[in-house]
């Protein structure tokens, strides 16, 4: 896949991508700054159309077809104007959805998502951490079997980053949906993932994979052990290559 974003200087995102994520899949990107990441996930998503090559989900082409997959941006989003249940069921409501069933499976999911009794909150009396648990419960109540998530942790800080980390496994792990998760952050992306690939400056390519086979699911000190080390040293020499 290639794309090239026109203008007076035009730039170049993306050079020669190519990858495939396996059902079931949690897989992640990392890469400086600039080099396609989200705009490889615009085009899954349906949002944008590359100037060549094709993006594919189950074997259906995305381009140009927003809702294939669930997509969730940097930015959590939320509508300040609708309480936290009414915020969750938007995205079923948008994809067409019966309101009545969304929001009876959002209440249902709410105490996984660790939001128990903040059903009728306002956005702006949520906590950060809170806050991107009802922007990704939003994103699963699409209803997609292909999650596109896009630093959905960029915004918090460290402490909670790494609580995050154990939740999001624990959700990921009861319904085993496929996951393609965009960071910056090389030990959130070994701490999550079952694969990692780096790509390299723009335009973005992908330059190595790293597999991550430990089991799950992995405590918070996983970030000690050898392996985890290793793989951490390994991922940071990619990203240095020129």
């Amino acid at each position: 896949m290639r794309h090239t974003f026109a203008g007076r200087s035009p730039v170049a995102v993306l050079d020669g991508v190519d990858l495939v994520v396996e059902r079931g899949e949690f897989v992640s990107l990392v890469g400086p700054s600039g080099c396609g990441k989200s705009t490889l996930l615009r085009v899954l998503a349906g949002l944008l159309v590359p100037v060549a090559g094709e993006a594919e989900i189950g074997g259906v082409s995305t381009l140009g077809r927003p809702g294939t997959a669930a997509f969730m941006p940097q930015r959590d989003l939320l509508l300040p104007w609708r309480r936290a249940l009414a915020n969750a069921t938007l995205g079923a409501e948008v994809s067409g959805r019966d309101l009545a069933e969304a929001e009876a499976t959002a209440r249902s999911l709410f105490e996984r998502f660790g939001l128990a009794g903040f059903e009728e909150a306002w956005p702006s009396e949520l906590s950060g951490g809170m806050r991107q648990r009802l922007a990704l419960l939003r994103t699963f109540l699409q209803g997609r079997d292909v999650l596109l998530l896009d630093e959905p942790f960029g915004a918090l800080d460290a402490l909670t980053r790494r609580r995050m980390y154990a939740w999001l496994e624990e959700v990921w792990l009861a319904d085993r949906r496929t996951v393609l998760f965009v960071t910056h952050d090389v030990e959130e992306a070994i701490s999550l993932s079952d694969r990692v690939l780096v790509m390299s400056e723009r335009p973005g390519r992908v330059v190595a994979v790293l597999e991550v086979p430990e089991p799950r699911p992995r405590p918070l000190d996983v970030v000690t052990e050898p392996w985890f080390v290793a793989a951490k040293r390994d991922l940071l020499r990619a990203l240095d290559r020129p």
